[in-house]
């Protein structure tokens, strides 16, 4: 699963779906265009902050993440709304109980250093992430694979671990069960290969040109911390005659209003987020492309944290926010309210979105928010709510947001919540570190599916910082992984939101929709449900 986190820099980029019409047309633009290719292939983006890391081991947010997809490549990438497309891998043979995985590799991959790239390189980069001793961010996503969880958590054997190269080009990966979108699982980051010579630097190895070793269609050219960071063409990448950009550059810019002076004088060819109050002034441009994105923006609660340790205060406070006022007023974007947790985009065989076909949950009720605040403080012996702090990251439209979320509750249930900003890096860590009550964050699916999502939340998941475990939620995620039939999987994932929701870890407040602007002389970016813009086989135009 992508990781299956997504921690998103800008609430506006966290936002769901499935490209609609404008996005499409551009698309088949970019394709169709007849203008001459630029002398300089040279693309100017904006990260909007520092990444967090470069490793695919511990990466955890969109911001790693969209350097680290131009840089490493593994044995699928993702094609057309994710679905996989084979990339490293020359084929795969599956075995008639669906268990047993077989990788071919083509021939001749290298790493940016020019060392002959092996299936060993994969297997050394998966059991990587699940070595304890690694503390990886995802290893949960390698959990399909029979014996992963054991070995992660020290209750077996690295030799009982179902990854192995059986020589140079062939990969074999038994599974614990028969898993249908497992090709999907493992276009995300914890699959991909590293070089072990490369890691075997130093922890730092990462994060600078000297030492970082990648596979992919770039590589790291160079990397000035908080402020810029640049790749260029890997001349070792197995399609580099596909790639026509010569080198991106991105900058670092973390303000929303400079970034869109940036895009208009020039300086930047690709704005990923327009801001909310820009977005009615370029309505109407050619540049703009706007598309559904699969995503959910919420307000994660620490549940072993006074007083939102108590259920009925949680639920409190989410029939306290109006989400429709908050996408109206606040992210202006077309983002949809968030009446549950899994985002529009999941059609059944009959064509119905779960979302759609699933409840909704905590439409704006302040008397209900009343009641329930009442009964909770009642519960904890408690007169009056104790001190609340909302932590988030600053960038973007995340501050405003987190200051009307405060109003609200203000306005409906008289508390007094706090904000706490920090900057995104070390926001991520306070995250990760759970040292919060109430914090923003924002959730990415790894494929149109309700079940990556809803995973991050399994007791055994390494992305649920929020401290809730709940056994028969586990239970239907494990049933929902053995039925075969869709119609009866998807009624499990229905039955896993209810408990979700009504337990409440998590408060979502709106489900996504990016809205982006692309020059025109730019083509062949490619926009989608599952990811920011993919300049991978861009090209600029005179």
């Amino acid at each position: 699963m992508k990781k299956i986190l997504v921690l998103l820099t800008a609430l506006l980029v966290i936002l769901a779906g499935c490209g609609d019409k404008k996005s499409e047309q551009t698309g088949q633009k970019d394709q169709t265009a007849s203008k001459k290719p630029a002398k300089e292939q040279v693309l100017n983006l904006n990260l909007g902050g520092e990444p967090y890391t470069l490793d695919p081991a511990f990466a955890s947010d969109t911001t790693s993440w969209w350097v680290i997809d131009s840089i490493y490549s593994g044995l699928y990438k993702k094609g057309k709304n994710g679905e996989p497309e084979l990339e490293a891998a020359e084929k795969v043979d599956v075995s008639p109980d669906k268990k047993t995985y077989t990788f071919t590799l083509k021939d001749g991959l290298k790493w940016s250093n020019g060392d002959n790239l092996t299936a060993k390189d994969f297997e050394y980069g998966w059991k990587r992430v699940l070595d304890p001793k690694t503390a990886a961010y995802s290893p949960s996503a390698l959990y399909f694979i029979e014996g992963a969880e054991a070995y992660n958590t020290k209750k077996g054997k690295l030799e009982d671990v179902g990854i192995h190269a059986k020589d140079d080009k062939t990969l074999v990966v038994k599974l614990k069960n028969p898993i249908s979108f497992f090709p999907k699982v493992i276009t995300g980051a914890p699959y991909y290969p590293v070089n072990k010579k490369a890691v075997e630097k130093g922890k730092n190895w990462a994060a600078s040109a000297d030492t970082l070793v990648s596979n992919g269609p770039f590589k790291l050219k160079n990397w000035k911390h908080n402020d810029s960071l640049a790749i260029t063409k890997n001349d070792q990448y197995f399609d580099k005659d596909k790639i026509k950009l010569s080198d991106v550059n991105f900058r670092m810019v973390a303000d929303t209003n400079t970034e869109y002076q940036l895009y208009q004088s020039g300086d930047l060819d690709l704005l990923v987020s327009v801001p909310a109050d820009i977005l009615k002034n370029v309505k109407d441009s050619k540049e703009l492309v706007s598309y559904d994105n699969f995503s959910v923006g919420t307000y994660s609660f620490n549940v072993n944290e006074k007083p939102v340790d108590n259920k009925k205060i949680r639920q409190a406070l989410s029939y306290a926010i109006d989400r429709q006022s908050f996408v109206t007023n606040v992210l202006k974007g077309g983002q949809k309210p968030a009446y549950g947790y899994v985002s529009y985009g999941v059609k059944d065989s009959e064509g119905k979105d779960f979302r759609d076909d699933g409840k909704k949950y905590y439409e704006y009720d302040p008397a209900k928010a009343k009641q329930l605040l009442a009964e909770g403080l009642k519960e904890e012996g408690l007169s009056q709510l104790p001190k609340l702090t909302l932590k988030t990251n600053g960038e973007g439209i995340n501050k405003k947001s987190a200051e009307v979320i405060q109003e609200m509750l203000k306005k409906n249930l008289g508390i007094d919540v706090s904000i706490e900003t920090q900057e995104w890096k070390t926001y991520i860590d306070t995250f990760k570190q759970k040292n919060f009550q109430l914090a923003r964050m924002g959730w990415n699916g790894d494929f149109l599916d309700p079940y990556p999502v809803l995973a991050l939340y399994a007791s055994n998941s390494s992305s649920n910082f929020t401290n809730w475990k709940n056994k028969k939620y586990d239970q239907l995620l494990e049933q929902s992984l053995k039925e075969k039939d869709d119609t009866k999987r998807l009624e499990l994932l229905h039955q896993a939101e209810d408990i979700l929701m009504d337990e409440l870890p998590i408060l979502p407040v709106n489900f996504g929709y990016s809205n982006s602007l692309i020059k025109e002389n730019v083509k062949g970016v490619k926009t989608d449900a599952l990811s920011r813009p993919n300049f991978i086989y861009a090209e600029k135009q005179e």
